[in-house]
């Protein structure tokens, strides 16, 4: 006859299943309420200018927090009119996302604007970091015509040296380390930064944790589902995760990977801004159970953040293709530019015409392989 005793070790198993699906990266953070600071968005679909709707005036925060929206009148900023700088910071929004910027907030505003995303602005004191401000953001290499769209933090702060130190704050979840160690290395093989962790206890240029709330830093988090994390321009050195969100070391629907979370926020601790670019790594908002790895915005930024005058017409970004069936590229495109004292290899932006760029090489075309490393001619 089988036993009715409920054996201590089966009930602690038991709970310890249940409790899992919270426990991915931080056993601190508890369940929390389903519903997003940013749900209050969808409310307002059809919104526009001379609108006066309950909750206009949660949106103009939303707005002010990210830049957008700044009224010296600070009534206006607390009222649920929907006027003339309303919708301008909305046309602006709808730019820096790629969406027509028609003033209205409509489905696809709301999906952009509703969400998780990185809790540093895109707009500094009127400057719009998402969009390019000169030609430091143009590339072209033979008939090819390339527009970058990273940015830098006013005044373009910067890190002196090269080598940086990074330590994680007491009580920091063991397991949430290796997916941050991996960011770095990241940023380490594709710029000329290297990193190094010490302990706890010791002095370190950059720190790690996780915060929720206001954690006095004044740039307080808003629960689960809003910003997700925030990290400091040079030589600040502070990178936040909120510890509400539901955070995954792996891949997992429903979940914010980690790694993918802290490569961005490290592209902010060395001096980039928000891209507009949707697939490169600061690019603001990010989607639960996605992953993204560093794209030719992101290191191109920092190249061109860090390149001294005397060194910066050396450096040339030339997006390589191979032409099947031919050594058109390397025997023409290449033959062209001996001059230039070192050539980065970079995959392009998928979003590029394929067609056009056949048409341009005559001839099928296809990627050639991503190296980061200079080459000297």
């Amino acid at each position: 006859m089988a036993s009715k005793i409920f054996h201590p070790i089966s009930f602690i198993i038991l709970i310890f299943i249940l409790l899992a699906p919270i426990c991915h990266a931080n056993r601190s953070i508890p369940s929390a309420k389903n519903s997003s600071p940013f749900d209050f968005i969808k409310s307002l679909k059809g919104c526009h200018k001379g609108n006066n709707t309950k909750e206009i005036h949660e949106l103009k925060s939303y707005l002010e927090k990210f830049g957008y929206l700044n009224y010296s009148n600070k009534t206006h900023a607390t009222d649920d009119d929907f006027d003339d700088t309303m919708e301008s910071a909305i046309k602006t929004y709808q730019k820096n996302f790629h969406i027509k910027p028609s003033g209205i907030i409509d489905d696809e505003t709301i999906s952009k604007m509703t969400a998780p995303r990185c809790g540093v602005p895109d707009i500094v004191d009127g400057t719009n970091y998402m969009q390019p401000r000169d030609n430091r953001h143009e590339s072209s290499s033979s008939n090819i015509h390339i527009v970058s769209h990273y940015s830098f933090f006013q005044g373009n702060p910067k890190w002196t040296k090269t080598h940086l130190t990074y330590r994680f704050v007491p009580n920091y979840p063991t397991n949430a380390i290796p997916p941050v160690v991996s960011a770095f290395q990241k940023w380490d093989a594709a710029t000329h930064f290297s990193f190094s962790q010490v302990p706890t206890n010791q002095f370190s240029d950059l720190v790690i944790g996780f915060f929720r709330g206001n954690h006095q830093d004044g740039a307080p988090f808003d629960g689960r589902g809003g910003t997700l994390a925030h990290a400091f321009a040079p030589t600040d050195g502070r990178f936040h995760y909120d510890a509400d969100e539901l955070w995954s070391v792996g891949p997992a629907p429903g979940y914010f990977h980690l790694e993918t979370v802290a490569v961005h926020e490290i592209g902010h601790l060395l001096g980039l801004g928000h891209s507009s670019v949707n697939g490169a790594i600061m690019f603001p908002s990010i989607e639960a159970g996605q992953t993204k790895n560093l794209h030719p915005d992101d290191i191109e930024g920092i190249r061109v953040l860090y390149a001294s005058r005397s060194e910066d017409h050396r450096f040339r970004l030339i997006i390589i293709f191979v032409v099947t069936g031919s050594r058109f590229l390397r025997d023409t495109v290449l033959g062209r530019l001996r001059s230039a004292c070192h050539v980065f290899i970079l995959v392009v932006d998928r979003t590029m015409n394929w067609d056009i760029v056949g048409s341009i090489l005559k001839g099928p075309v296809q990627l050639y392989r991503v190296q980061l490393e200079p080459i000297d001619f």
